[in-house]
């Protein structure tokens, strides 16, 4: 995995723009501290940097290749899981190759197909490819979202990063937002409307989508969408084509030439992943790194939920001993995880999940020194309709993001006197726009549409803030995770799965355990779902409140340039439990977002407009 960057502009000096890329590649370096470079020519600077993971000696980028008179040179950020098979194809159309990186498939896949090349790719990705004689760059992202693209167009030039610090560092570019940015922190995030980059002028390329920019300007292409289709396979079909999904996917992702380890929770994704992983990495004589999280004292303060009705510790200690495998427990304390959510931030360049955000980068901070890349199990429960609001009918039926039911809420903490748009119609319109777009083939059951357009909410929104997280906080620190379940062709499969399979014997991800009996201790196979591990300990509270105090008690805090002081500090002496977003944000992490986005708006030097 790696950092990109970059420039386009056919009216101003390229090389006269030479000292923000450098400041741009220096941003992005934690993403890939292992080599960087830049290409300069009269209309373009592509900028990379690298961390290693396959063909470390011929996988330097950027990458120029030749063919016949025109050049191309391609900056990527990413990984393909079927390089293998396009390479025998592209060796079929005359195509030679000097090493076995991905990075010259898909350079030369570009050169061969142009933008159809994304229609072969398995894999997660972004990346640009600059066309000399042409005079255009080409643009694309992955299926599925895993890898980030952030834009702009200003002052004639189309600029572009990993991530959005890289487009800020750009002389032409400010850290502006307006009533929209404030909208979306306040009524959407940690979440965002899909192809928003939350500062003003700055847009994500949304997943499955690709373009070119040239003199023309810029145009965006959408190469691939989920569509449904009748489901003629039976119960026992589909069972059997989800296990080989699943077995394939897993495999072909432990490709690498660095150490892989797996995240192990002791819930069903991880341990799914882990237990292939396992057996593959038996066959091949050699002992499966895994690694979990837990926090200071959280036995001791664990309380059973409605949604974390079991502590993860006596379920990891089963997958352990029944894997055999090198296993690495790393405790969290406190202090420390509200501490990193200053870098949190830093990581995401956003306010994000708070203590859930800063809890991952520590996580992956630790897994680095022991692994390059590791695999985890985010976006079964979105694929495979595992959380809470698939399952209760009287949730499902609700207007709305299921997730996110607190727009009053959120609305009252803004100052009387900003002017924003209306929260109930700027997040409904959201909602019903993800609706408008759900496809459904005739004469589907009420049950079966209402789950299509829980998918279509759960992929195209939350699944997306949880991979957002994924990548900032594990690039961070130079870790490449992958996400199995992400695989492409799984979604496009299960999505026109009929519920009643999914929900088999009316168990959450039924159909998913039903396909790898065999592989786990059955404990663990029908253990009830379980999030992410958060604190229990008090003590993070009042370390948060504490923080926030301060905050307050600063006349100076940019906060209160749209946030009420008055319902901070009820925020942090009023017993009220109402969820922010998801089950994993409740009141402490609320405070924390609070934090965030008070230090967001400091270190960025946010400019409101």
């Amino acid at each position: 995995m790696c950092g990109i960057a970059g420039e386009v502009s056919f009216t101003n000096s390229i090389i006269e723009n030479k000292d923000s890329f450098l400041k741009m590649q220096k941003v992005i370096a934690p993403r890939g501290p292992d080599q960087n470079g830049i290409y300069i020519n009269n209309n373009v600077a592509l900028i990379h940097t690298r961390l290693c993971v396959v063909d470390i000696e011929n996988g330097l980028q950027p990458m120029t290749a030749k063919y016949g008179e025109k050049e191309y040179t391609l900056v990527y950020n990413g990984e393909l899981y079927n390089t293998e098979e396009i390479r025998k194809e592209l060796i079929q159309c005359g195509h030679k190759f000097l090493g076995h990186s991905d990075t010259e498939v898909v350079l030369k896949s570009y050169i061969q197909w142009k933008e159809n090349c994304v229609d072969k790719f398995n894999g997660i990705f972004a990346f640009t490819v600059w066309d000399n004689a042409e005079k255009r760059l080409f643009f694309a992202r992955d299926r599925i979202g895993v890898k980030p693209f952030f834009y702009t167009v200003v002052n004639n030039s189309f600029i572009f990063g990993s991530e959005i610090k890289a487009l800020l560092e750009h002389k032409y570019v400010s850290p502006e937002i307006d009533e929209n940015s404030i909208a979306e922190i306040m009524f959407l995030g940690p979440g965002s409307t899909p192809g928003c980059g939350v500062f003003k002028n700055i847009k994500e390329l949304k997943p499955a989508s690709c373009g070119y920019y040239s003199k023309s300007g810029i145009k965006v292409i959408k190469y691939w969408t989920l569509k449904d289709r009748e489901h003629t396979d039976s119960f026992e079909q589909t069972v059997e084509k989800v296990r080989e999904l699943v077995i394939d996917s897993v495999t072909r992702q432990l490709v690498s030439d660095v150490p892989v380890g797996t995240f192990l929770s002791g819930g069903l994704d991880s341990s799914i992943i882990s237990s292939i992983a396992n057996s593959h990495f038996n066959k091949q004589n050699k002992k499966l790194k895994t690694f979990s999280v837990t926090y200071k004292d959280n036995d001791k303060y664990f309380k059973s939920s409605k949604f974390q009705p079991n502590s993860d510790t006596e379920y990891i200690k089963k997958m352990v001993e029944y894997l055999g495998c090198e296993h690495h427990l790393i405790t969290l304390d406190n202090k420390d995880l509200a501490n990193a959510l200053y870098q949190a931030v830093d990581a995401r360049d956003l306010p994000g999940m708070s203590d859930v955000d800063s809890s991952l980068l520590l996580f992956c901070k630790e897994i680095k020194k022991h692994c390059t890349v590791a695999l985890s199990g985010e976006c079964a429960d979105e694929i495979f309709g595992g959380y809470p609001w698939y399952r209760d009918k009287d949730i499902r039926a609700i207007n709305g993001f299921p997730w996110a039911q607190s727009t009053q809420y959120r609305k009252s903490f803004l100052r009387d006197d900003i002017k924003v748009p209306d929260a109930e119609n700027y997040v409904y319109s959201r909602y019903k726009d993800t609706l408008i777009n759900t496809s459904k083939i005739q004469g589907i059951s009420p049950i079966e549409s209402r789950m299509k357009e829980m998918m279509k909410l759960n992929l195209d929104w939350f699944m997306q803030t949880l991979l957002d997280r994924k990548d900032r906080m594990s690039m961070y620190n130079a870790l490449e995770v992958r996400v199995p379940f992400c695989d492409y062709r799984i979604a496009e499969y299960l999505y026109s799965v009929p519920w009643e399979y999914k929900d088999y014997k009316s168990y959450e991800k039924g159909l998913l355990r039903e396909a790898v009996k065999g592989i786990l201790p059955n404990e663990v196979l029908w253990r009830k779902k379980s999030p992410y591990p958060k604190t229990h300990n008090p003590e993070y509270l009042s370390i948060v409140s504490d923080m926030l105090k301060e905050v307050i008690n600063d006349s100076t805090s940019p906060i209160f340039e749209f946030i009420k002081k008055s319902e901070l500090e009820k925020l942090i002496t009023t017993e009220k439990h109402e969820p922010w977003y998801g089950q994993l944000m409740t009141t402490p992490q609320t405070i924390a977002y609070f934090i965030q986005i008070n230090y967001w708006l400091k270190k960025y030097k946010i400019i409101i407009k």
